[in-house]
């Protein structure tokens, strides 16, 4: 890819980036959210139209009227927001738009289950393809975008945050899919903000900042601070602030026998000025306890208790109204509405405290979400931008950045850096600790054992829809986590 740039109103997402892809190498390619990285690979999928600069694939200059032209000559892209249909099968998602018929034009479903099995065995993932997509876990959906990338024997495999909702059973079982897929000939693009991954399995690295390309560096030859000093432009130290824990916690949310249909007797203790952090595997349950909590799912028993007091929650609006906040794992599906503005994201949650006689006081409106737009940073033009034109890291801030101007006193954080970059990691991961700090009890889910280990006061590890362990920080280390994890008590 040559001097290639993209433009979008107010917006210079690339200009003139060099980038090249050697035969059978990973080629990561980094940068803070807003870098353009997504930008770039879209363009080589067909997905927008380069502005200016060419596409020169084995020697000869191609031109992508759309995504099919890609599939054709060998452009497979796993992109970083789930684009599966929820209501189709997991067949039907692998080969959507693709041949099977036999005669009268009956599809082979046979054939087409039989080959979606072979592509899940190949990804690590034991389920029946003939289940609904909307059944499965944000990180299986992401395995079906895997193996459906590699339905299409791709000369050149795009991969953007494919670990993100991975926890480090199933990225460990990910990164032999990729030796081997390197081993037949296979060339990929590797986005991810995760460093060390990059260290592990990156040939060399791509830096992009503010949509210009800043080196190709061999990863070898370099080490994990040089780039993030690269990416970011500047040092960064402490990722984990450091934070004196509350010296006299009281308890504000205490949850007993909590039960759903992926959860069973989950009992703890929340305190103000606390990190909860909750590990697990894929299907633990962690999420699903979450949206319980949350009212987003339907619980079948157990008991929720807010400073001493029982309270019940059957929806979200009940959670809200408890200053109860929920940041879901799938910001795509289910944290931003995608047809509104970036103010109106944040502001969802605190509209009624803002309405006099059916009116909203926009001046007031207008200067909260301001407030917290530079309070985390959210880099967009203003706040009247379409939500889907920001990168993933700063959508993900939006919601976040929604429930600190509503005040939430408690906040269920389902993976709350997904997607987002090491520069901003560490402002979030600030903020988190103002909010301790100012008395919010905080439940972390994560599947990045640093995360649970440098942010957490006390962790929760789930397995199989139960809490295995609780684990004090001072306790803690990445062996017992991991214990937990796989239901070890």
């Amino acid at each position: 890819m040559q001097g290639i740039s993209k433009f979008f109103p107010g917006v210079v997402a690339l200009n003139k980036v060099n980038f090249d892809l050697r035969k059978s190498e990973l080629h990561a390619l980094i940068g803070e959210n807003g870098a353009g990285k997504s930008t770039l690979v879209k363009i080589l999928a067909g997905v927008y139209k380069k502005d200016k600069g060419k596409i020169i694939i084995e020697g000869k200059e191609r031109e992508f009227a759309g995504p099919q032209n890609a599939y054709e000559i060998g452009i497979s892209v796993v992109p970083q927001e789930l684009e599966l249909e929820p209501y189709m099968n997991i067949a039907e998602n692998v080969f959507l738009g693709r041949d099977f018929s036999r005669k009268l034009l009956l599809k082979d479903w046979s054939r087409m289950l039989a080959e979606t099995k072979s592509l899940l065995k190949k990804v690590g993932l034991a389920v029946d393809p003939a289940i609904l997509c909307e059944e499965l876990s944000v990180a299986q959906q992401k395995m079906v975008s895997i193996a459906k990338a590699l339905s299409y024997n791709p000369r050149i495999l795009v991969l953007d945050e494919p670990t993100a909702a991975l926890a480090q059973k199933e990225i460990k079982r990910f990164f032999s899919i990729l030796k081997e897929l390197k081993k037949s000939g296979t060339s990929i693009i590797y986005i991810s903000h995760r460093i060390e991954e990059i260290k592990e399995i990156a040939d060399r690295a791509t830096v992009l900042r503010d949509g210009k390309k800043i080196t190709t560096v061999d990863v070898s030859k370099t080490n994990i601070q040089e780039i993030v000093r690269l990416m970011v432009g500047r040092e960064l130290k402490d990722v984990f602030p450091k934070r004196e824990r509350v010296s006299a916690p009281k308890e504000i949310l205490r949850v007993s026998n909590l039960l759903g249909d992926k959860f069973k007797n989950i009992s703890f203790s929340l305190q103000e000025g606390e990190i909860l952090g909750v590990a697990g595997l894929i299907g633990a349950g962690r999420s699903e306890t979450a949206k319980g909590l949350f009212g987003d799912i339907k619980t079948k028993g157990g008991e929720i208790w807010l400073k001493g007091k029982r309270i019940r929650i059957r929806s979200p609006r009940d959670a809200i109204s408890h200053k109860i906040g929920y940041v879901p794992e799938d910001r795509e599906m289910e944290g931003i509405v995608p047809t509104t503005n970036l103010k109106e994201n944040i502001s969802l949650a605190f509209l009624d405290d803002l309405s006099k006689f059916g009116f909203i006081n926009k001046k007031k409106e207008n200067e909260i979400v301001k407030k917290v737009i530079k309070l985390l940073r959210i880099k967009a033009p203003s706040p009247e931008v379409n939500i889907t034109t920001l990168s993933g890291g700063n959508r993900q801030k939006a919601i976040l950045a929604r429930w600190i101007a509503k005040d939430c006193e408690i906040l269920i954080l389902d993976e709350p850096t997904i997607g987002i970059d090491v520069g901003a990691k560490a402002e979030i991961y600030k903020i988190m600790n103002e909010l301790v700090e100012k008395g919010v009890g905080i439940t972390m889910i994560s599947s990045e054992l640093p995360e649970i280990l440098g942010m957490s006061d006390r962790i929760l590890t789930m397995h199989e829809g139960e809490i295995t362990q609780e684990i004090e920080r001072k306790d803690a280390s990445e062996e017992r986590i991991i214990e937990g994890m796989v239901g070890i008590k």
